[in-house]
């Protein structure tokens, strides 16, 4: 499994479109553990072109602050798991959360 995180500054973007970069997790679905984590620069801001980008990344769900429903549709088209509410935090911290059951997700901070 692959869990994208979107970032600026270091931390989760709360909105995935604006972002600086990525963090890509891969994660042992046996042990439930990270086991590598990259970070690959975020592409010219282009609406529809993440979904499709992030797939070709091998990437199995995303975790974001914000996303609009067309963005989750195109997610869902390409395979993506969206989990949307989460606050900033490291993607190490939020995709261990995740990971153990404890990972808090409040409202989408998107509003379109």
């Amino acid at each position: 499994m692959r869990i994208a995180i979107p970032l600026a500054g270091g931390k989760l973007a709360q909105h995935f479109g604006h972002c600086e970069e990525f963090a890509l997790l891969e994660i042992s679905e046996q042990s439930r553990e990270i086991i590598s984590s990259s970070r690959v620069e975020s592409p010219e801001h282009e609406p529809g072109l993440l979904p499709s980008w992030l797939a070709g990344h091998a990437v199995n769900m995303i975790i974001a602050g914000g996303m609009g429903m067309r963005a989750k549709q195109l997610f869902q088209q390409n395979n993506i798991q969206v989990v949307v509410g989460a606050s900033a935090d490291t993607p190490e911290n939020i995709v261990q959360a995740y990971l153990d059951g404890f990972l808090v997700t409040g409202d989408n901070l998107c509003d379109h």
